[in-house]
């Protein structure tokens, strides 16, 4: 794990909440995207060497549609930038983690990503973020 790469915010409107973090953080976010197989919008503000990510589901059976709905609006995950998502996966397997997709995917911010369960680590979920354009870029 080489540091935080970014929290994730589950919002209900990303626009409300970019005016949010816009008076918050003092600068506008830097970039807009959405992912489409995750049924999200998601709004990303630089917050020293890490980042926030702010989710917006795009669609009701989304992920981020049913945590809001289950637990409301707040923290979604914490994400770990790594080198080598394949050998962390497998290191963390090792360790007992439970990985919830074993196959890296394309995230937003040109990320391959991989969860691993919140049962995992205390309640939280972890994403595991490699750039793409840094050794696995296979997809």
């Amino acid at each position: 794990m080489n540091k935080i790469e970014h929290i994730g915010i589950a919002v209900k409107d990303i626009d409300e909440a970019n005016k949010i973090y816009k008076s918050l953080l003092g600068y506008e976010h830097y970039k807009t995207e959405i992912v489409e197989n995750e049924g999200v919008k998601t709004s990303f503000f630089s917050c020293g060497e890490s980042k926030i990510e702010l989710l917006e589901a795009t669609r009701a059976d989304s992920p981020i549609a049913k945590f809001i709905e289950k637990r409301g609006e707040g923290i979604h995950h914490m994400a770990f930038s790594v080198t080598d998502i394949k050998a962390e996966v497998k290191r963390l397997k090792k360790e007992g983690f439970v990985v919830l997709n074993e196959e890296p995917k394309k995230g937003a911010d040109s990320k391959l990503v991989v969860f691993l369960h919140p049962k995992s680590a205390n309640g939280v979920l972890i994403e595991l973020c490699q750039d793409i354009n840094i050794g696995t870029n296979s997809l």
